[in-house]
This record gives structure tokens, sequence and C-alpha cells, in this order.
């Protein structure tokens, strides 16, 4: 018997106890808090080391949430983040499932993208208590709406909501060669972008993207490549997922010397760090550069609320997305794995 009146089972701790097909949960007093029943998911455990396929308990819904039947979850960089404890938004809750958005049935059958689910669980799991959910337009499946509503999203808000793209402009995307700077491309040509440059380490994808121009970073002179491919009347806009020495080089590439020449505005908006997390910037160029710096942090509220336009955009079909499926049960290998596509895991 504890202090406090509670009996610890016998061969108990503070935790989640499975007794066949449900689990109970017990305090630090070993009192007894509610009774669950079990799912399988991706679960961590801890922050150094990726997800295990292992069971957890179901989600119990409150108030404004939907339980969906989740059939896949999208495996975006952000989520290795946040998992890793390397992201501003990890709350760093164990044990947790991971991840951010997903697609799925609500409990009358339509399909849904959604989101918005509260630690500890996750959509890498058979089932999510969801803070939003999304009908599906016809033409967009649940795989694709897992893989592509976050890159293209956060690609859109960039151009638009961040970038303010105005048609004619043109626009370099940094890091165009991954997922979400495939789309950036696609989506910036769409918004009536007059040029759109598109840089990356992968030649053959960046000739693939139907870009006016291209760079392959990693040559002899990122910054005079650069410079050559924005021409004489420059950049207006660089959706920049690398940061790090590219980043540092698209800047030398805007910065122009001397007094009688017009400086125009340009709208750097930093989305990812997949070259570095750091950058050295000189005071010169803030002072003659004509450049501004903007963060890619959207209020939640209006990230829902461009949802269902972005998805019927993507239920289209043509903006570019390589996924690959794979089950949960395999999420110990493939969390780690590299690449230029998407994997969604499917439960």
């Amino acid at each position: 018997m504890t202090a406090s009146g509670c009996r610890w089972p016998k061969g108990t701790r503070a935790g989640l106890k499975k007794f066949g097909g449900s689990a109970v949960l017990y305090d630090l007093a070993g009192c007894h808090l509610s009774e669950a029943w079990m799912m399988k998911a991706a679960v961590i455990d801890s922050l150094e080391r990726g997800p295990r396929f292992a069971d957890f308990a179901e989600p119990v819904v409150t108030g404004g949430e939907t339980l969906v039947e989740v059939t896949a979850a999208g495996l975006h960089p952000i989520v290795r983040m946040l998992a890793g404890g390397e992201h501003p938004g990890s709350q760093g809750t164990l044990p947790m499932i991971p991840g951010i958005d997903g697609a799925g049935r609500a409990p009358d059958g339509t399909r849904v993208y959604f989101g918005g689910v509260r630690a500890p669980y996750g959509p890498m799991a058979q089932r999510a208590a969801a803070g939003f959910v999304v009908p599906l337009p016809d033409g967009l499946d649940e795989v694709t709406a897992a893989a592509i509503v976050n890159p293209g999203v956060g690609a859109w808000l960039a151009l638009t909501r961040r970038a303010a793209l105005q048609p004619g402009e043109t626009v370099l995307v940094l890091g165009a060669t991954g997922v979400s700077g495939r789309i950036a491309v696609a989506l910036a040509a769409r918004m009536g972008a007059g040029r759109v440059i598109a840089a990356g380490r992968n030649q053959a994808i960046l000739d693939r993207l139907g870009a006016t121009a291209t760079v392959t970073l990693g040559g002899a002179d990122d910054r005079a490549a650069l410079a050559e491919a924005a021409g004489p009347d420059g950049i207006h806009v660089i959706i920049d997922y690398l940061w790090g020495q590219p980043t540092e080089a698209a800047i030398a590439a805007i910065t122009r010397r001397g007094m009688t020449h017009t400086v125009p505005r340009v709208r750097l908006v930093e989305v990812g760090r997949m070259a570095g997390p750091v950058i050295s910037l000189s005071a010169d160029v803030l002072r003659i550069s004509g450049l501004e710096i903007l963060g890619s942090t959207i209020p939640f509220a209006e990230i829902t609320g461009v949802i269902p336009g972005f998805m019927a955009i993507a239920a289209a079909g043509d903006l570019p997305i390589e996924i690959d499926e794979v089950s949960l049960g395999d999420v110990e290998p493939a969390w780690r794995r590299s690449g230029g596509r998407r994997i969604v895991f499917r439960p």
C-alpha cells in the first residue's frame, strides 16, 4: 500500500502496463488512472534513437478531435528533426509516436487529410486523434496527400505569404532537387514568375524540372554560376531549403558594389537547413544588396486555411512528387533512408 492509499499491482511500476489486448495506466503512486486499448505504432523511447515498431495505447478523443483510421503518414524532414529534439517545436515527450500529418478515414468513412495530433500521439500509428481534418478532393489519393501536402503547402506559403511573389519576378530555389524544392519550382512558374532558377547538386533532376535556368551547386564557383543565371535583372525571391555555404554564395551573387546602381528588393525565405545550420553574413551586404531575410513560420490557422486550395491543385496531378510506400512495420530500417523520394508509411 502506498502513502496515497493506492496499491501497486504485482510487478508493475508507473506508466502503461499491458494486460492482453488492453493496457492500464498507473501514476507514480501506483494509482490506476485509465484503461486503454493497444494499437501498433512507430514508437520513440529516446531522442538519440529512431523509432521502433511496437504497441502503444490508442488515443482517446477529446473535444474537437476526430478519431482517424490512418492509411498513410509522411516522413518529412521536420518529422525527423522533431523526433530527434533538433527542432524548436520539439516537446521532448517520451515515449511518443512521431509525425505531423497523414491521411485516412474519418468515422463516417470520409477520406481525409489530417494533422494537429497532440503529443504523445502522432500519425504513424493505426489510429490518430486529429485536431483537424480536411476532406480529400477527387483525384487526390491518400498516399499522395500524405506525401505532398506538407512540402507543398510549405512552398506555397513561402512564395505567397512570406515572399509575396509578384508576376514577372525572378525566383531562385536553393535545394531544388529535393522534394520540397521541386514543388517550389513548379509552383513559382504556376504563380507567374518571369524566370525560375533551380539550384541543386543533382543535374539529372535539375534537367527535368522545366526551370528557366539551372545551377549545379558544388562547382568551382557557386557565386559566379548563380550570378550568371540571375542575369542583369537580378533575383527578387529566394526560397532557401539549404542555408550554409549555398546561401552564402547566393547572397554574394546578388551583392553589387558601387554607389550608382539600382538595388532590387530581394526577399530570402529561409525554409530548411540541409546544407548547414549557420551562415556568415557581412553587415555590408545588408546595407548595399537590398536583401531581406524572412523566416517561414506561419500562424497555424493560416496553414490550415490554405490546405483545401492546395489539395485542389495537387489533385490535378501536375506537381512533381516521387513516393516510396513503406509498411509501418519497417519503420526502423526506413527511418534514416535519404534521397529525393518522400517516404510514406502505411499502417
